[in-house]
């Protein structure tokens, strides 16, 4: 699992579902995994920069380090988001993992940079009927997150994510040597901090006080096998 800089205290308690006007509208989960190393990733970096824009998605940049031995350390690079990236690849039928590549949904993969395919893929209506998922501050820096009831086909992990909505870093060395290099939505850590078996499940989570991480985080909740996101929320920490 990715070290994170959260640190999780479960309260998992069967519930009743929670309202879903009160979770907001479906989010599509849109995974980029990029590197600043790699010199093909700025535009669909920009991409994403416009996907966090909309109120329908939920745009992440997962920074992946196997393109860090070109001569550039990614800062945001984590050792195990390659592995998410790996785990999707297993999942998808790939059999290798490559930058930019984008995951919608946890169900179908395209070219980062193909910006037409990646709308139209979005255009497309998710199957099924997306799970209600609510997030909340509870004060003392707690978190909860409700997650609705409803038929199962195989158990989901609820993965919270902390991530800093925007990054600015001249890159010195390799591919990008020379070019500022623009991030958004960018993963810092990813905390599992429970499972759903499809009864309605009440989780609350523990945020870090002095980390100085992360300016938003987001609730997905994912099928274990398949990998599908059945439903998502977010929060904006920096709001009152």
């Amino acid at each position: 699992m990715i070290r994170s800089a959260v640190r999780a205290l479960l309260v998992a308690a069967v519930a009743l579902a929670p309202d879903p006007s009160a979770a907001g509208d479906p989010l599509t989960v849109v995974e980029l995994f990029t590197s600043q190393g790699c010199s093909s990733c700025p535009p669909a970096d920009a991409l994403i920069g416009e996907l966090a824009e909309r109120a329908d998605v939920l745009a992440l940049s997962e920074h992946v380090d196997y393109w860090d031995y070109l001569g550039w350390r990614d800062p945001f690079a984590i050792a195990a988001t390659t592995q998410r990236q790996r785990d999707y690849a297993r999942r998808l039928g790939l059999g290798y993992v490559y930058t930019p590549q984008i995951v919608i949904h946890g169900a179908s993969q395209v070219t980062g940079s193909n910006r037409e395919a990646v709308l139209n893929r979005l255009d497309e209506p998710e199957p099924g009927n997306p799970l209600a998922v609510e997030i909340s501050r509870a004060g003392d820096g707690r978190i909860v997150v409700a997650v609705g009831g409803a038929p199962a086909d195989e158990d989901a992990t609820v993965w919270l994510v902390l991530f800093d909505k925007e990054h600015s870093t001249r890159v010195s060395r390799g591919e990008n040597r020379g070019r500022e290099v623009r991030n958004y939505n960018v993963v810092r850590s990813f905390t599992r901090i429970g499972s759903w078996n499809g009864e309605a499940v009440t989780l609350t989570a523990i945020m870090p006080e002095t980390e100085g991480l992360g300016d938003a985080c987001a609730v997905i909740v994912q099928a274990q096998n398949t990998g599908r996101i059945l439903g998502a929320a977010r929060l904006d920490l920096n709001r009152n």
